[in-house]
C-alpha cells in the first residue's frame, strides 16, 4: 500500500508547516478548478503534520483560501470563454431539478456533492449571484472541516498519537461514504442524474 502521507511530507514536508500548509491549499484549489482530488483527506494528513489547534484554524483558513481562489478562477474562465445558451439551459434545468435550487445548494454540496466545479456552475446559472454563492462555499467548508478538526482534536487529546490518526482516518472515510451515499440518496429522490 502506498503511504501517501509519507509522500506528502517527502515533498512539502522539508518546508515546514508552511509546506504543509501550501499542499492544503494546492489541493483544495485543484478540486475546484480541475478534478476531484478527496480534500477530506489531504486536510486531515494535513493535520497530522501539527495537531495542533493553531495550525488547525490556519488549514482551515488556508483551504477555504485555495477552495475560493479556485471556485473564483473556473467562474472568470467560464465567463470569459462563454458557453453555448442550450448549455447554459441544460444547467439552469439540472439546478431546477434540485431540493434546494438557490445558493444555498452550495451548504447542501458540501455534505451530499450534487454540484461538481462549482465556479462552472455559478457562471452558467441566470439567478445566482457569485457573492452568495461563495459566502454560502466557505461557510460549508468552515462548518464541515471544523467539525472534522474538533473531532481529530478530541481524538489527539484523549487517545494515543497512533490511535488518533488511526481514529481520525477511520472518521474522514465515514465522512466521504456518507458524503456519497447522501449524494446517491439526493440524485435518486430528485430523479437527476450527473
Amino acid at each position: 500500500m502506498i503511504d501517501i502521507s509519507g509522500w506528502i511530507y517527502s515533498i512539502f514536508g522539508p518546508y515546514g508547516g508552511w509546506g504543509i500548509l501550501l499542499c492544503v491549499f494546492l489541493i483544495f484549489f485543484i478540486d475546484a478548478v480541475i478534478f476531484p482530488t478527496l480534500p477530506e483527506l489531504f486536510f486531515m494528513f494535513g493535520f497530522f503534520y501539527q495537531p495542533t489547534l493553531e495550525f488547525g484554524i490556519a488549514l482551515l483558513l488556508i483551504a477555504s483560501v485555495g477552495e475560493v481562489l479556485g471556485v473564483t478562477i473556473l467562474y472568470l474562465i467560464i465567463k470569459k470563454i462563454g458557453v453555448p445558451e442550450k448549455i447554459r439551459r441544460i444547467f439552469n434545468k439540472y439546478i431546477d431539478f434540485l431540493v434546494v435550487s438557490d445558493e444555498r445548494i452550495f451548504l447542501v454540496n458540501r455534505f451530499a456533492p450534487m454540484i461538481p466545479f462549482s465556479g462552472a456552475f455559478i457562471s452558467l446559472v441566470d439567478r445566482w449571484s457569485y457573492k452568495k454563492c461563495m459566502a454560502y462555499i466557505v461557510l460549508g467548508c468552515y462548518i464541515k472541516y471544523g467539525l472534522i478538526l474538533v473531532l481529530a482534536a478530541f481524538f489527539y487529546i484523549s487517545f494515543d498519537p497512533a490511535v488518533a490518526q488511526n481514529l481520525s482516518l477511520i472518521l474522514i472515510v465515514a465522512v466521504i461514504a456518507l458524503s456519497f451515499i447522501a449524494s446517491f440518496l439526493k440524485k435518486k429522490r430528485t430523479g437527476v442524474d450527473t
